[in-house]
């Protein structure tokens, strides 16, 4: 689509105050003195000297080397300039005896017309044009192009075009993209609705996580519609000055109803739809905005096929005002794909690279779970990239996944050496990780287990991927995490007999699932089926606050290290009952740094091979 933007950079005001400096400097440097000289008539030195020989020279000033005299002709007095030699000794005598007077300065004769012109004339008129045009900076620097445009909208217009975003460009949203269907139908066809007395929603709001493509989804709507699209973020109607905001709403409104039928996406609503906090003298300027977007949404007329879309990743944050029938009519969520979504969005994203025939993306939609649609698109691009390092005109297979790695640990750390200790210990940390999942049963099988450094800082990762989708997690499920993430903590106390600082992360992850299940899934027997923790912005990772009295949190914090001491004497009991598989994967993860899961369950599953024990002692 075409954009319509007819922003230019603004220059600072610094930079007009130094005109007039630079301006004024050259009139009293160059121009005033050009014109006080045109009045002075140049003479040679023999005419000085016939001057003084005839007594003709009425004043003088004498310089080092410039002589001004006066003399009088026909009755006018003129002003004289002339060069002075070095050898004239006498001069002053002779000057003295001539009759002629000494001054220090000569005033010259200009024109009265001319001395009221560049003495008053030529600086006000200046400084009336320095004036106007930092008038004209203030204005554009509050919100408008020049003063007659202040409080103008600066949303961009997308035009129609038959190259825009279509709904075959959007995959992994199919419940949203036919939710959205409908309002493309009605700016289509508006008469059938009306026909029956329906009523299109004024307007839809997009929920859901950062990179799921809910901008990417309005502007399918509008592709799809060929109607202009109005796209603007929240964060632009938020001014200095109260009433700008809703100054640039009103606008924006009037603008869409000239080019109705048209679509109005306002991203990131929540800057200006957050909820009113009902003090006394709340009239600041991100109120003003919001009363005013609330009476725009009521005032236009939807009949038109003016739609409103919006976007935000805190629904919880809005006013109730703004949510209710008549104004954002829908709520359309945009979710996180699942498996099957992930593989459609990757395949739409690899048509725009060469990749090769053999790449299949159901292993890779697997391995991406909970990835959004902006990281699925950046799997596929870094994959794209490998390639090219790789000296390969296509994407394969092998490519695809280290990209899912590189976006989930970050690149490979090829420049960070860990010493042959520090390399024992991480490989007998992961796959203590790797060991405790096995050998539970409802846990994820493991994929691959590498001690390669990576740039988010850590040593070494296993990676677990799931046989399918799944919505639901049981108990079991939850607490055979928790003794997996403490299988590397239990590794290392087993065969090291110390403890390192490298079960940072793990200790993170499994108290955050250990609190989880007693303050939010109920999982605890003495708290039954009550929340005893709120969550809110779901959408930005989830941010929690307990409920309850600081009694029933320091019970809550028993029961969280309890669960967590129990899973991990389970891991350690794990790994004691398989020592042997212990040292034997540990050492070939230490000799080959990388382990897939076929490798790794083939080794588990064979007959166990005794190691000397001094060699896991180094």
């Amino acid at each position: 689509m075409n954009v319509q933007d007819n922003h230019k950079p603004r220059r600072p005001l610094v930079f007009y105050y130094l005109i007039a400096a630079v301006v004024l400097l050259l009139l009293n440097a160059l121009v005033f003195p050009m014109i006080q000289e045109g009045s002075i008539r140049k003479t040679t030195y023999s005419d000085f000297l016939d001057g003084l020989k005839n007594r003709d020279i009425k004043e003088v000033q004498l310089e080092d080397d410039v002589i001004y005299y006066t003399i009088d002709e026909n009755g006018k007095e003129v002003i004289c300039k002339t060069g002075r030699i070095a050898d004239d000794g006498d001069l002053v005598t002779r000057l003295d005896e001539s009759g002629a007077v000494f001054t220090e300065e000569i005033p010259t004769q200009q024109s009265p017309l001319l001395m009221m012109l560049f003495s008053w004339v030529v600086p006000i008129l200046i400084f009336v044009f320095i004036g106007q045009m930092i008038s004209k900076k203030l204005a554009q620097s509050m919100g408008g192009p020049g003063a007659m445009t202040f409080g103008k909208s600066n949303a961009k217009i997308y035009v129609k075009s038959s190259t825009g975003i279509k709904f075959s460009d959007v995959a992994g949203e199919d419940e949203a993209k036919d939710l959205l269907t409908e309002i493309v139908d009605y700016l289509h066809y508006p008469e059938k609705y009306k026909e029956i007395g329906a009523s299109m929603p004024k307007g839809a709001l997009l929920v859901g996580p950062p990179g799921t493509g809910k901008t990417l989804l309005a502007k399918a709507v509008a592709g799809e519609a060929n109607v202009p699209f109005f796209s603007i973020s929240g964060s632009e109607f938020v001014e200095m000055f109260v009433g700008m905001g809703a100054a640039k709403v009103r606008d924006l409104f009037k603008q869409a109803n000239e080019k109705a039928p048209c679509i109005v996406f306002i991203d990131e609503i929540d800057t200006i739809g957050k909820k009113r906090d009902g003090q006394i003298g709340g009239n600041d300027e991100r109120e003003q905005t919001l009363n005013q977007l609330l009476t725009e949404m009521d005032g236009f007329d939807g009949s038109k096929g003016v739609v409103i879309l919006a976007a935000t990743n805190r629904p919880d944050s809005l006013d109730p005002a703004l949510l209710r029938p008549g104004r954002f009519d829908r709520r359309i969520p945009v979710e996180l794909p699942d498996l099957k979504g992930r593989e459609e969005i990757l395949k739409v994203h690899a048509k725009k690279i060469k990749i090769a025939d053999n790449v299949n993306f159901s292993d890779i939609a697997k391995a991406a779970a909970g990835a959004s649609g902006a990281e699925l698109a950046n799997i596929v691009n870094e994959a794209a990239l490998r390639a090219v390092r790789s000296g390969r005109r296509f994407a394969t297979q092998a490519d695809m996944e280290e990209s899912i790695e590189v976006v989930i640990a970050g690149y490979q750390k090829k420049n960070r050496v860990l010493s042959n200790k520090e390399k024992l210990i991480v490989s007998y940390h992961e796959i203590g990780h790797a060991l405790v999942a096995a050998k539970q049963t409802e846990s994820a099988p493991v994929h691959k287990i590498t001690i390669i450094p990576r740039t988010s800082g850590a040593l070494g990762y296993t990676m677990q991927v799931e046989d399918g989708e799944h919505f639901l997690l049981t108990k079991e499920e939850l607490e055979n995490k928790i003794a997996t993430l403490t299988g590397g903590r239990a590794a290392e106390e087993l065969i090291f007999h110390s403890i390192t600082t490298g079960a940072s992360n793990d200790i993170e992850q499994a108290t955050k699932l250990a609190r989880g299940m007693i303050t939010r899934y109920g999982m605890s027997d003495e708290f039954d089926m009550v929340a005893m923790e709120n969550v809110t912005n779901q959408y930005l990772g989830g941010d929690s606050s307990l409920a309850c009295s600081f009694e029933t949190q320091t019970k809550i914090d028993q029961k969280v290290v309890d669960l967590v001491r129990r899973q991990h004497e389970k891991a350690r009991k794990i790994l004691s009952d398989n020592m042997g598989k212990l040292h034997e994967l540990a050492k070939y993860l230490y000799e080959n740094e990388t382990i897939t899961g076929e490798e790794f369950m083939k080794i588990l599953n064979a007959k166990p091979v005794e190691i000397p024990v001094n060699d896991t002692e180094e």
